[in-house]
């Protein structure tokens, strides 16, 4: 840009120019110095990436193998992750002010906080999570149930609208829909539930006799290899395999049933425990 006065002529520097002398003069001011914004975004990655591992440590482990790791060994852990992200904060703060640092700081303490007060409580907090996944599951769905003792295991099954309660069950890897039926003495199969779970009912013998809502009818003694509702797992079950178009529905009978330590029918639920 040129600028005459009289028969005198000047040269003004350019917008550019002037604005590059600003940014030299902020960076010689005593306390501008700014860390690189990169090592603070490498601080906080780091400090979100722990909390995400130890978050998907609690959530996957087994309780039992979390109850044996030290309290103290906890708080050290969570107490050196606060601290580190102080410090980058902190650091931060030089550069884009106290009050914003003091900000951001208030707000991963109470992230943290509240990380630690989820573990402690995770029991709890795992109970609640069932319940309420139990009431709004679709009926014949599996849900945690609360345990009583130390050690068990207990499952939840929801009525269906008909009245009966149909447990997702695995047999020999397999699953299949099954009736709970307390009236029948053992589990029975209908012929294209057994040939799902790979047993052959050309080869069996129909020699038991069994009484159904046609009268009698007689099936074939198996033994199941592996039952399992939920956490609940049996071995070695003893059951029945009925004619074809004697059964509508497969049959979770006594032979299951009376290796509970109890069922309990209560409302909409039936709960299973071991």
């Amino acid at each position: 840009m040129t600028y005459r006065r009289g028969s005198q002529q000047f040269e003004l520097p350019s917008a550019s120019f002037r604005a590059q002398l600003r940014a030299m003069d902020d960076s010689a001011r005593p306390g501008s110095f700014a860390p690189p914004r990169g090592h603070v975004m490498a601080a906080f990655l780091v400090f979100v990436m722990a909390l995400l591992a130890i978050g998907l440590a609690v959530a996957t482990a087994d309780p039992t193998t979390l109850a044996v790791i030290p309290a103290d060994q906890i708080r050290a852990a969570v107490g050196l992750l606060i601290v580190a992200f102080t410090f980058a904060v902190l650091m931060q703060g030089r550069a884009q002010g106290i009050l914003r640092a003091f900000r951001d700081l208030c707000v991963w303490v109470l992230l943290a906080s509240a990380f630690v007060t989820g573990y402690n409580y995770r029991d709890d907090l795992l109970a609640l999570g069932s319940r309420v996944a139990a009431e709004i599951a679709p009926p014949g769905s599996l849900a945690r149930a609360d345990t009583q003792t130390d050690g068990e295991k207990a499952v939840r099954i929801r009525r269906r609208p008909d009245g009966h309660f149909i447990a997702r069950t695995e047999l020999n890897g397999f699953t299949l829909a099954m009736l709970v039926d307390t009236g029948a003495s053992t589990v029975v199969l209908k012929p294209a539930d057994a040939l799902k779970i790979g047993i052959d009912v050309d080869k069996l013998r129909y020699s038991v006799p069994v009484q159904t809502a046609n009268g009698t009818t007689y099936a074939a003694p198996v033994r199941l290899k592996r039952v399992a509702v939920g956490a609940i797992l049996f071995t070695e079950i003893d059951a029945l395999i009925a004619k074809p178009g004697a059964l509508r529905d497969s049959l979770l009978g006594m032979s299951f049933l009376n290796r509970l330590r109890s069922y309990e029918f209560s409302g909409d639920f039936l709960t299973l425990r071991i």
